[in-house]
């Protein structure tokens, strides 16, 4: 079993040195944006201490990269207790999530990345874990000496997140106590996500270099941080005192990223749904094998945002790119990001 076991102490310790100073926000209070959900979760949080009780198994789905992982840290930061981070296609036996569930505090939060991939024999092994705090082990090395014994797990929060909430079993998704979707961002909130991470880096920014980093994240925060990391390295090696909009627009330009947030997977994907199946509608097994990516990369890596941005629909022939991936490929005036 390949898993990954860490208090949040280690956790943090594992970061590499930028986010040691705190590009992750460490509380509610610093978290940026999804403000319904912070709303929730503080009222959430508050009750359970006040009533001296863990906080209920919570559910938070959405597209990568909007701050799952962070939002789990928070609630074991802010319940003052320790996070242990699995992710489901570690867990490949029950035998595998009995050690883990044991392995728990009181209090403590069981964090599950991508908990959408557990295998039905280990999400069975939840069912019991997350509604009595107790698991069914089986011991004896044979059949005849063989037999289950019930094992008692301290209160504890399982935390799960994932990007398919449909592809959670009904009887996994009804044990959850809180739901919470995770929308993508708006630019002035990554705009402020960008200033923040670039005081983190010691680095100045101008307001509109900013905006336009935070225009081209695709709506998604771990995108943000990531250009600004490229467009810091441009501009250091530009001996500059502080990135500029010049600068922004530049080094976003030689990563292929557009003023929309497309990039070169995009145009490949939108140049082929119009050029060679005419726009569509075509199923994406097809689209895929004709643009060579998988099929995993395509629906959760560049559909969601084209969706999301009016790009292409979903229909029950394939997909179809509408009238605005016409105009904006006519507009950039290229077939591809040159």
């Amino acid at each position: 079993m390949e898993e990954r076991l860490v208090d949040q102490d280690e956790l943090l310790e594992e970061m590499d040195e930028e986010d040691e100073l705190s590009i992750r926000p460490q509380t509610l209070s610093e978290y940026i944006g999804q403000e319904d959900l912070k709303r929730n979760m503080r009222v959430f949080l508050e009750a359970a201490k006040q009533r001296n009780e863990v906080v209920d198994h919570v559910l938070l789905y959405g597209p990568p990269g909007l701050g799952k992982t962070t939002l789990a840290m928070i609630i074991a930061r802010e319940m003052e207790t320790n996070i242990k981070v699995i992710t489901g296609p570690s867990i490949e036996k029950a035998g595998d999530l009995a050690a883990v569930l044991t392995s728990l505090g009181t209090g403590d939060v069981l964090f599950i990345d991508e908990i959408h991939r557990l295998p039905k024999t280990v999400e069975e092994v939840l069912y019991s874990a997350m509604e009595d705090f107790c698991i069914d082990i089986m011991i004896g090395a044979s059949d005849e000496t063989s037999r289950n014994i019930q094992v008692d797990l301290p209160p504890f929060t399982l935390v799960g997140a994932t990007t398919k909430a449909g592809s959670l079993s009904n009887p996994l998704r009804d044990r959850f106590g809180i739901v919470e979707h995770l929308e993508y961002y708006k630019p002035n909130d990554l705009k402020k996500i960008v200033t923040r991470s670039a005081k983190v880096f010691n680095v100045e920014i101008e307001d509109e270099a900013a905006l336009e980093i935070a225009k081209r994240s695709r709506g998604t925060p771990r995108i943000s941080n990531r250009l600004l990391k490229r467009v810091r390295d441009f501009s250091q090696l530009e001996d500059e005192t502080k990135i500029t909009i010049k600068t922004a627009q530049q080094s976003l330009s030689f990563l292929k990223i557009d003023n929309k947030g497309l990039d070169l997977l995009d145009y490949t994907y939108l140049n082929n749904l119009i050029n060679a199946f005419n726009g569509g509608p075509v199923g994406l097994e097809t689209l895929c094998s004709s643009i060579g990516e998988e099929r995993d990369t395509i629906e959760y890596m560049v559909e969601p945002y084209l969706l999301k941005e009016g790009f292409i629909q979903r229909t029950p022939r394939g997909r179809l790119a509408t009238e605005k991936s016409y105009k904006h490929l006519e507009n950039t005036n290229k077939k591809t990001i040159s």
